[in-house]
């Protein structure tokens, strides 16, 4: 980096990179250099986001202009542009998953070992989950992980720009774009996962899943997930609840962090707020360890080998 800002480079202006674009306009310590996606839409989302930024004419001269470049494209492109980016010399901020099969995600991170390099999950600086840590010493030793996924319907309904690839069983699916962040926690605070068996369920055609269930190990703590389609009214809810010796945590629907208390009730954490409000601290705090990335120096963003660990899980769940 060659000033205190870091300089941000985003190729891919769909709905992630848009959220981390907005969050990037209001961070001090960022300030955005360079923008492609080439979409026509993506021109008029630019427009829509702000007039100070206009679309550069590819990949590469966002590249050159940046210090650090979110990768924030569909994901068959995200090992092509991942290894530009990391050739050039930049740091990577990759958006998951790491690519769209597991030989070349595997390749992928073998050969980018030792680099800057980092894939987004926003989880690493969620207040939420930094919450559920300060509670965490109060339930004793971790004994397993329940998660739940339930949608009204897939794609979400914020996401019908995306159903093209999102709704389609070889790179879509709530799976990879939605458990895989639960999994991501899950291996934080229990260990490396382990897949031992899991069931899933595929409409005729090529359609993503409909139904999933799991076993599955981290480290030596067993782990059950169940998710479907269709099985709430609303447009998602999620918990994943670890159960410990001593007492209970939950994180419920992305953003409200909740404690059993000793008359069976759920305790929502005072500063609790719905996730379109937590987004915003949540991102900011991806960019504020983006920056330190870019410096060399460590972070606790999620590497592109725990990357990897959770799209092995993920794949082999929808292999089987």
């Amino acid at each position: 980096m060659t000033s205190d800002r870091l300089k941000l480079g985003i190729i891919g202006l769909g709905i992630m990179g848009e959220r981390l674009m907005r969050a990037a306009l209001a961070h001090a310590g960022t300030k955005i250099v360079a923008v492609w996606d080439p979409s026509p839409a993506a021109v008029v989302r630019l427009a829509g986001i702000t007039g100070e930024i206009t679309m550069t004419g590819s990949a590469e001269q966002v590249i050159a202009a940046a210090d650090a470049v979110y990768v924030a494209s569909p994901p068959d492109s995200h090992v092509a542009l991942g290894q530009r980016v990391l050739t050039a010399g930049k740091a990577l901020f990759l958006e998951k998953p790491l690519a769209s099969d597991l030989p070349s995600a595997r390749a992928f991170v073998a050969a980018a070992q030792g680099q800057r390099a980092a894939v987004n999950f926003p989880m690493a600086s969620s207040p939420t989950i930094a919450q559920l840590r300060r509670w965490r010493p109060e339930i004793g030793r971790i004994e397993r992980i329940e998660i739940q996924a339930d949608f009204a319907g897939w794609p979400r309904g914020w996401q019908k720009d995306a159903a093209a690839w999102l709704s389609k069983r070889a790179d879509g699916g709530f799976t990879r774009e939605v458990v895989s962040h639960f999994l991501f926690l899950t291996q934080r605070w229990a260990g490396p996962l382990r897949l031992a068996e899991a069931s899933v369920t595929y409409p005729e055609g090529d359609g993503s899943e409909t139904a999933i269930s799991a076993r599955l190990w981290a480290g030596d703590v067993p782990v059950t997930l169940r998710g479907g389609v269709g099985t709430t009214k609303a447009d998602e809810h999620n918990l994943t609840t670890i159960i410990g010796s001593k007492g209970q945590l939950r994180l419920r629907d992305w953003s409200y962090g909740e404690k059993l208390d000793a008359d069976g009730q759920w305790r929502t954490a005072p500063d609790a707020m719905p996730n379109v409000q937590m987004r915003p601290l949540t991102l900011s705090g991806q960019l504020d360890k983006l920056a330190a990335l870019t410096r060399g120096e460590e972070t606790e963003l999620a590497s592109l080998a725990e990357a990897l660990s959770i799209m092995e899980a993920v794949e082999g769940i929808l292999a089987s």
